[in-house]
């Protein structure tokens, strides 16, 4: 889908955010495959990316323009999960995808911000903790912790089966605008991206599950443990290397769907209203 006069500004910064979110995996995925390959570096997360993305040529400049960038993929999670742009009805999945939208603008949100900061000189000599981790120690010392964290879980389990069970369907490129003759290696390199992503999350749920069980937050872990868990195997690198190029799949997708991905975005003043809307306490 090409650009033209008329998108509006909610459809620019969609576009903007896919394209810094797959810049970023991209990064993560090539970061975790040198890393499996011994050529130095480590496997890290979207952070420790955005990290080596600052330190390289025009680092500052580049970290600020993800930073505008997740925070605009993270404008339009909310508006697809408030105003179902996509038009995917009120059917049970729809609605739970909706919902899984709305949690990932808190988390790209969140990753924004770490990026502004970056950009910003604000702490750059931190070399930053397993963020999955931290929310987890919170969550233990509050009230039935043990359960919140349990479903906290069951969530993130449930979004590596969503993000498998597209890889295993292959509908990745339904809402794409390809050039003809492109579908079906854009189709294999999404299907690749998702079924890394998918398997990343399923270690990830399984980490914060034993953590809940547990009542231990040093069990859980994100996309720098799993990465580690997988070199560790037999044959780890070998895991870790196919697993790293996935998530280098999945970013480069990512671009794919800054050009190409069919965006229905209302106007930045219809979605304010709409978001505000849906917001505001029911009487």
């Amino acid at each position: 889908m090409a650009w033209s006069r008329n998108d509006n500004a909610l459809e620019h910064l969609a576009r903007l955010g896919y394209g810094a979110r797959g810049l970023v995996y991209c990064v993560v995925g090539a970061l975790a495959l040198l890393a499996a390959l011994g050529q130095g570096g480590s496997a890290g997360d979207s952070k420790s990316a955005l990290r080596a993305v600052l330190g390289g040529p025009f680092g500052v400049v580049i970290v600020g323009l993800i930073a505008l960038g997740l925070a605009g993929f993270a404008l339009w999670r909310l508006v697809e999960g408030v105003t179902d742009a996509d038009r995917r009805g009120r059917s049970p999945k729809a609605l739970a995808v909706r919902g899984a939208h709305l949690i990932s603008a808190v988390i790209y949100a969140g990753l924004s911000l770490t990026a502004a900061r970056l950009a910003f000189g604000i702490g750059r000599a931190s070399a930053g903790g397993d963020g999955v981790r931290d929310w987890t120690a919170w969550l233990l010392d509050q009230p039935l912790g043990p359960w919140l964290v349990g479903v906290v879980g069951l969530g993130i389990g449930g979004a590596g089966f969503g993000y498998a069970a597209k890889a295993w369907k292959g509908n990745v490129t339904e809402r794409l605008s390809l050039p003809s003759g492109s579908e079906r290696w854009t189709c294999h390199l999404g299907r690749f991206g998702y079924a890394a992503r998918g398997l990343v999350f399923l270690m990830i749920g399984g980490f914060v599950l034993a953590a809940a069980w547990t009542q231990a937050s040093s069990e859980a872990t994100g996309l720098s443990g799993a990465f580690a868990a997988l070199r560790a195997q037999p044959y780890g690198w070998a895991l870790l290397a196919v697993v790293a190029a996935g998530h280098f799949a999945f970013g480069a997708f990512g671009l794919i769907q800054a050009r190409y991905r069919h965006i229905d975005a209302p106007d930045l003043g219809d979605a304010d209203e709409a978001v505000a809307k849906a917001m505001r306490p029911s009487r």
